[in-house]
């Protein structure tokens, strides 16, 4: 088998329909499978699913294990070759992938690849290409935009379009060979959802393997459609940066741990007081 779909799922059922109906769609002359993991949704109506697509391998969680976790419990029972892990929330929009694994195939190192991402508006979404946080870029991600000409942490450097070296992808679409995912330890299952996808393609690139953004092809993403806005999704958030920085930057750059640690939590206090008010 060549291509496992890892999908996991939480409380978007309509959404997650549209995505697998997606894959049939445009997955064509490419032996694949779909595995949906369901991180126990509290509205069981995703189960309807179970009987409209029998060709689907669906795995139900007796507990909410976080997007790191599931995944990795997703790709334990993947038969691909490759594995792409992608969000409910997202529908593939052509005949390409035939042409992104033949991509894949030619590199000598490949490690992990990401597609174009835009929202239902057709707006791009910056965080299909980004680079490793760092003190200048994260102070931008978090503040403000110091340059539109720099290597930013959305990587404004490359084209929306092109296809280049990238450091980092999201996880809401993101293509590897199952081997590699192995060999790396795939998600580390400290970070319960954000950040996991930094982390992952940073061990990547720490083990010799190159990371590519292919913007020549896109997926529609609706955006933070599963996800509430509130003070648990902050705790996550900028948790989920703590543990980042904690580690690789606490004993291997004190100074500049020190700083963004402060950043973090003055940005994290911002956001709270904003949803309080």
């Amino acid at each position: 088998m060549k291509l496992s779909f890892i999908i996991v799922h939480y409380q978007v059922k309509d959404l997650l329909e549209n995505c697998i109906l997606s894959i049939k769609k445009y997955i064509q002359g490419i032996d694949y499978e779909i595995i949906v993991v369901d991180n126990n949704s509290p509205d069981p109506k995703w189960k309807e699913l179970i009987g409209h697509y029998p060709d689907v391998k669906f795995i139900a969680l007796e507990e909410n294990y976080g997007f790191s976790k599931a995944n990795n419990i997703g790709v334990s029972s993947a038969r691909g070759e490759y594995v792409y892990i992608l969000n409910p929330d997202t529908e593939i929009e052509g005949h390409y992938f035939q042409e992104i694994l033949d991509f894949a195939d030619a590199q000598e190192k490949f490690g992990a690849l990401g597609l174009r991402m835009h929202d239902a508006k057709g707006e791009f979404l910056p965080e299909s290409k980004r680079s490793i946080p760092a003190l200048v870029n994260s102070f931008e991600k978090l503040f403000t935009k110091l340059s539109n000409d720099s290597k930013t942490y959305y990587r404004n450097d490359i084209g929306e379009f092109d296809i280049a070296e990238v450091e980092v992808m999201t996880g809401a679409n993101l293509l590897m060979k199952k081997s590699v995912y192995e060999q790396v330890g795939g998600f580390d299952e400290q970070y319960f959802m954000y950040g996991e996808d930094i982390d992952l393609c940073y061990t990547i690139l720490r083990n010799g393997f190159t990371n590519f953004y292919y913007g020549k092809y896109s997926i529609l993403h609706y955006k933070g459609e599963s996800t509430l806005k509130d003070k648990v999704y902050l705790e996550r958030f900028f948790g989920a940066m703590d543990i980042f920085i904690k580690k690789y930057y606490r004993k291997q750059k004190p100074f500049q741990y020190l700083l963004m640690s402060l950043g973090l939590k003055f940005k994290h206090f911002i956001e709270a007081r904003k949803i309080r008010n």
